[in-house]
């Protein structure tokens, strides 16, 4: 630095100097001393010039901290900036909706709560697939419900999402529109804040299947499916996902990969046991946690997940 500093005070001495030594032609600078000795212009403060001489330039990557992942966002900003639906859930199907506390069925739900928490006691558990071996088994029912269930749970923040991009139902049940929604984002047509439902319940949010699409498969074992439920862990207690029938299409199967459990519902007297049997067969790679036996007659001496007497004559729609 001592060096840079005597260099420069030198050239504004010599400079002073030709000033003052005559007023005729000014020497020719000799080519041999200008390809030699060259004079560094000023500086334009102290400061610039320390850094642009005195620092040595980088050669290898920086070890500093990198930045926090961008886009991150928590539960709070996503409650706040999501869509604000009008909801209009059937009473007679999602049973906490009914002004009777002591609705049919509003008991079953709770004590299947009570068993999901006691298994989160021994085992990580927080994304649960509801599905089932054929249609019109009652998954959807039960997805809803537990949802509503769930989030009756005080500070309880809960997520329900409808896989079922080849026949969707959850939003007929909420009374609420399909899109944009799940198949939308996997698209990249639409973003979190815009495929996120909330409802008058606090904590609950709901992202329904989205518009239609001719490829639900790739959608579903896509890359983006995978970094989306593990974007969205972070800000839920639970995660709820309503998927299609086991047999007829693999969705289920690839979507029982990505979660901690599923819950496998059967309808009393309806499903064939071969069919149950191919089913779990078909999710063997998944961590089944549970049945669900839907629409069965509860006795003193056999009491069910779910009753019979929950719903009377469910509408068409809420049979799957």
């Amino acid at each position: 630095m001592s060096r840079i500093h005597e260099a420069l005070k030198r050239a504004e001495q010599e400079r002073a100097a030709n000033q003052a030594a005559s007023l005729g032609e000014r020497p020719p600078k000799s080519p041999v001393a200008s390809s030699v000795v060259e004079t560094p212009p000023p500086p334009r403060s102290e400061s610039v010039a320390l850094s642009e001489l005195a620092l040595p330039r980088l050669t290898k990557p920086s070890t500093l901290a990198p930045e926090a992942t961008p886009g991150v966002i928590d539960f709070g900003t996503l409650w706040a900036n999501c869509a604000r639906k009008h909801w209009a859930p059937d009473p007679k199907v999602v049973v906490f909706e009914n002004k009777d506390p002591f609705f049919p069925g509003t008991e079953q739900f709770r004590t299947l709560r009570s068993r999901l928490y006691r298994m989160r006691e021994n085992q990580p558990l927080q994304t649960i697939l509801i599905s089932s071996a054929i249609p019109a088994e009652g998954k959807t029912v039960v997805s809803t419900n537990l949802a509503y269930a769930l989030v009756h749970q005080r500070g309880c923040r809960v997520l329900l999402m409808d896989a079922d991009l080849r026949s969707p139902r959850i939003h007929t049940l909420l009374g609420t529109s399909v899109a944009p929604g799940l198949a939308d984002y996997l698209q990249n047509t639409a973003n979190e804040f815009e495929i996120t439902q909330r409802s008058d319940e606090a904590g609950l949010c709901f992202i329904a299947a989205g518009n239609h699409v001719t490829h639900p498969s790739e959608l579903i074992s896509s890359e983006r499916m995978k970094e989306f439920l593990e974007r969205v862990r972070p800000m839920f207690d639970w995660i709820l996902i309503d998927s299609p029938p086991a047999l007829p299409v693999a969705d289920a199967s690839v979507l029982g990969g990505l979660v901690d459990g599923v819950l496998f519902v059967v309808r009393a007297n309806s499903t064939p046991a071969a069919a149950s049997q191919r089913a779990c067969k078909e999710l063997r790679d998944a961590h089944i946690i549970g049945v669900v036996l839907n629409t069965s007659e509860e006795t003193p001496e056999y009491n069910s997940y779910y009753s019979s007497s929950s719903y009377v004559n469910p509408p068409a729609s809420a049979k799957k």
